[in-house]
């Protein structure tokens, strides 16, 4: 660009923008699309296709229309074609904040690695508890233990059989990523032709959109248009020509905004973030400049000919990038008898500020870990905090922010479940803040309180279950023995302890208690 500012013959040098490096492609909605282009899509029903060409057409506003006026609307097309809502905000800015945000995706993927990440386990449903407590008999109540066990192995093998590339939990950590970044997660869900569950997937979330009447949801991908139905939703196809649309579970994250899609934390920490990424790009600039601040260049007493202006021009420009040190040598013009030359290179900063941000980057990454409710425990990060602290934040982080977002998922995953078995319940493994020597001790109080048995202690060790060992311990006979022989210090042990005790009045007739060689008074 053309530099027009100048002192004397030299320009002022505001340092021209660094020539731009190749990006990713600009974000295109993908239902915002002309009518021609919707003609050329694969995958539209026949009857589809006919509602919407027709010749009295009807207009994204809703109202008649000529085939041509129709034609001409072109910014929103696909959302009034498809009768698709549109997000409450761009979900490709909310997922590229994900991808460069140290903060944000720290503090996301702390809580995908808490909620989902830790693995899943089966609970018996109340109706098991209860039948397992009525059981005629011990052996009847083992029997019924080991069919439960077999169940829990079956679906656990199921649920990994679902997907060929990703185990049930890498399956789920991709859904949970797209609700923490954009506030929304799609898991699909495939039929055999029985109607028996056959595959299960994650949907990335900024190619879907949720239809107005809440029937369905509509994909474009490239060239082609797909229709997932809800979950267990009613039959039907209104847009492609799929006679068995595969369904979805769509998990957001609650809005009062927004009845169709969620809003993920990001947005509550967004300038936080967006500042922290400016800051940063600011110190790239600057160290890209060789840390030389912007000059003025100013020659008194002569005038500079174009070749050497032009020549220091570029240098300034670009230069001192990507080379450190570098001198540049000008010729100047030669003093007169009535003037001298004088060359003068001053910096328009006063002081060197640019890389003062620590505090500044500091308190944005603490509003957005905030944001999203992630201590600075969780995410690595250099923490103050005594340890009863970091303690207290952690349990916080675990029932305000993890436990309640997987009791929400459990709910929706317990419908996959239940066209299995009703035997058990899906239930996610939760972030443990007891260390092994306490747990062990507080499995022992358990244990002897008969409040569990050992086959529920041993999972947990990765244990795998034992033949009576879903047998309550009755550990209350030996404490009542020692309990006696304390009372009544019949224990051979006590009496000879008692005996050897120098101390005892008991034990001071018949021996010396200060010493064999010494004479009794």
């Amino acid at each position: 660009m053309e530099q027009t500012n100048r002192v004397g013959r030299l320009r002022l040098d505001v340092v021209p923008e660094p020539e731009k490096r190749p990006g990713p492609k600009p974000y295109e909605d993908p239902f915002a699309f002309s009518v021609d282009r919707v003609k050329k899509f694969d995958g539209l029903s026949p009857n589809f296709k006919r509602r919407k060409f027709e010749k009295n057409a009807t207009n994204v506003d809703g109202t008649a229309g000529t085939k041509q006026q129709f034609a001409e609307q072109t910014v929103t097309i696909g959302y009034g074609m498809f009768d698709v809502v549109a997000p409450p905000y761009n979900l490709d800015e909310l997922a590229s904040l994900f991808d460069n945000s140290a903060a944000n995706h720290s503090a996301i993927m702390a809580k995908v690695a808490n909620i989902v990440g830790l693995g899943f386990d089966f609970d018996l449903t109340d109706a098991t508890r209860q039948k397992l407590e009525e059981a005629p008999n011990p052996e009847a109540q083992a029997r019924a233990n080991r069919r439960i066990e077999r169940v829990k192995s079956e679906l656990r093998s199921w649920l990994d059989k679902m997907n060929n590339e990703d185990t049930f939990t890498h399956t789920l950590e991709k859904v949970w990523t797209d609700v923490e970044s954009v506030g929304n997660g799609y898991i699909e869900i495939g039929r055999t032709v029985t109607g028996e569950i056959g595959y299960i997937g994650h949907i990335p979330a900024v190619s879907i959109r949720v239809r107005r009447s809440k029937d369905g949801f509509v994909q474009i991908v490239g060239n082609r248009v797909v229709f997932f139905k809800s979950f267990k939703g009613k039959e039907g196809n209104p847009i492609t020509s799929d006679p068995r649309p595969n369904e979805i579970i769509h998990i957001k994250k609650y809005s009062p905004r927004n009845g169709y899609y969620g809003v993920p934390d990001t947005v509550a920490g967004a300038t936080s973030i967006v500042g922290n990424e400016l800051a940063g790009k600011y110190n790239i600039d600057y160290f890209e400049n060789k840390a030389v601040p912007r000059h003025i260049i100013t020659l008194k007493g002569a005038t500079m000919d174009s070749e050497s202006e032009e020549k220091l021009f570029r240098f300034l420009q670009t230069g001192l990038r990507g080379q450190n040190h570098r001198t540049l040598f000008i010729p100047l013009p030669p003093d007169t008898e009535t003037s001298k030359v004088e060359f003068e290179m001053n910096p328009v900063e006063a002081q060197t500020i640019e890389a003062s941000f620590i505090e500044y980057q500091k308190m944005n990454t603490d509003n957005t870990l905030m944001a999203h409710g992630v201590p600075r425990s969780r995410v690595g990060g250099e923490s103050t905090a005594q340890l009863a602290a970091a303690l207290s934040q952690d349990r916080t982080f675990k029932e305000q922010v993890a436990r309640p977002a997987q009791d929400r998922l459990e709910k929706m995953l317990n419908g996959i479940i239940e066209e299995k078995t009703d035997i058990v319940q899906f239930k996610l493994k939760e972030l443990t803040l007891t260390d092994e020597t306490t747990q062990s001790q507080i499995d022992e109080r358990y244990l002897r309180m008969q409040v569990i048995t050992p086959n529920e202690v041993r999972p947990r060790l990765g244990h795998p279950p034992r033949k009576g060992g879903d047998d309550v311990v009755d550990l209350k006979a030996q404490p009542a023995a020692d309990a006696t022989a304390q009372a009544t210090g019949s224990r051979q042990r006590d009496q000879q302890r008692t005996a050897n005790n120098s101390d005892s009045t008991s034990t001071t007739t018949g021996r010396n208690p200060q010493g064999e060689g010494r004479k009794q008074p």
